[in-house]
């Protein structure tokens, strides 16, 4: 993909990309539940077409008319006679792992050849403490990972990382266990399972500081969702950037999803110097909103706080380091490194050949603003890395291989690009 730079854009977007984290616990959660559930603005993504895959050979019926799905959960589960395919979605496997390893029957997750080289232990190990039969490559490390549902003991674990998809694992676990369950994060991830599994009327408390949680075993099915998926605020954030890099640029990006932990990259960009503003709506069970951005110049900055709510985020953030006065840090991003691909390693490498001075540090980046020129980069699969450098291509011009990861989770970018009046060459 040969993308040529442009001059300004003026534009408000309403069909962006339905939120992914969320649409893949929709999915899950709705195994969960005493009736059918239904969502509006199911994202139609590879990674989260195949959870419905998944949750089909689970035994639920699956019913789509274009972005609305219904799902009508099995009367009970049953060992299915295929590989689940997680594609390229550690948010499915990890979840997945933790939903089936209180279940009757014998389970193989699989996906991609980028997904089967992510660590699993961080879910597996705590969940074989408690009784999980849980085996795969590496000490079940690495997928494919099979699951033999098992008796699960109760838990009080306290996790070492700020995960969102541990977290979600061990509640999904904790579901299935013989006595209340004890979880504990030392910063707070992302909390959407929380919020969607309370408007499900889940025996789920959680702590005043939402750091700590107590799970009882389910007694009963849960309350059905009835929901519309908001987008995507990580999706929208890329067009937001370009608008603030562009000179003579506004954007409006509508119905996003607003949670405090999904916004941090933005708050970010503001602590640079970018003018946003945004515009909250009401909604039951999460915030939702418009966001407003237009060019503005960036100073630099350093980063070292809240790295968990903005993680998918950090790629593109380092596009508007290579843009702003100064050097900008980013510490205590270690988690970068086992993503998609080391995300650390290949933001650097691909800077490095725009002309920008990028350095690698063990947890991080540190990268000082200049002048891009045109390169041709790699994407090493990546959809974060391919979809940021195709921003900063808007500026200088950019070629990416292998554009196609980017289907995983954002299936319209291109054609969002062409519609800023961006010209790319396939």
């Amino acid at each position: 993909m040969k993308i040529y730079a442009l001059e300004k854009f003026d534009i408000s977007i309403e069909n962006l990309a339905a939120d992914k984290s969320i649409s893949h616990r929709f999915a899950i959660f709705s195994l969960l539940a005493n009736a059918p559930s239904t969502a509006k603005n199911y994202l139609l993504a590879e990674d989260t077409l195949n959870t419905l895959k998944i949750i089909q050979n689970l035994g639920a019926k699956v019913q789509r008319q274009e972005s609305e799905v219904k799902i009508t959960p099995p009367l009970s589960f049953s060992s299915p006679n295929c590989i689940l395919d997680c594609g390229n979605s550690g948010t499915a496997m990890r979840l997945m792992i933790g939903f089936l390893s209180g279940l009757e029957g014998f389970f193989v997750l699989s996906g991609d050849k980028y997904l089967n080289n992510r660590p699993m232990k961080r879910v597996c190990e705590p969940l074989r403490k408690i009784g999980a039969k849980i085996y795969g490559r590496e000490g079940a490390n690495l997928a494919p990972i099979c699951v033999e549902g098992a008796k699960l003991k109760a838990f009080d674990y306290v996790s070492e990382i700020s995960s969102a998809q541990v977290k979600t694992a061990m509640i999904l676990a904790a579901f299935n266990a013989d006595k209340t369950c004890h979880f504990k994060e030392k910063e707070l991830s992302r909390n959407h399972s929380e919020n969607m599994l309370k408007a499900m009327n889940a025996p789920l408390k959680i702590s005043q500081d939402e750091l700590s949680l107590e799970i009882e075993p389910l007694k009963e099915p849960l309350k059905a969702l009835k929901i519309t998926i908001p987008n995507d605020p990580s999706s929208a954030f890329y067009f937001v950037l370009a608008a603030i890099l562009l000179p003579n640029s506004k954007i409006c990006v509508k119905n996003i999803l607003l949670n405090s932990t999904r916004i941090e990259a933005y708050k970010i960009l503001e602590k640079m110097g970018a003018k946003i503003t945004y515009k909250f709506y009401e909604n039951s069970f999460e915030s939702i909103g418009e966001i407003y951005a237009q060019s503005s110049e960036l100073r630099s900055v350093e980063v070292s706080e809240n790295i968990s709510w903005l993680i998918d985020e950090a790629p593109a953030l380092a596009i508007a380091f290579s843009r702003a006065y100064g050097t900008s840090v980013l510490r205590n991003a270690k988690e970068l490194r086992v993503k998609e691909s080391d995300r650390i390693k290949c933001v650097v490498e691909n800077l490095q050949k725009c002309g920008i001075k990028a350095e690698e540090l063990e947890d991080g980046f540190k990268i000082t603003g200049g002048t891009p020129k045109f390169a041709q980069i790699k994407s090493f699969g990546d959809h974060r890395i391919a979809m940021s450098f195709a921003i900063l291509g808007l500026i200088c011009g950019m070629e990416i291989d292998d554009e196609e990861c980017i289907n995983t989770s954002f299936p319209n970018f291109r054609n969002i690009l062409e519609n800023l009046g961006a010209r790319i060459d396939y």
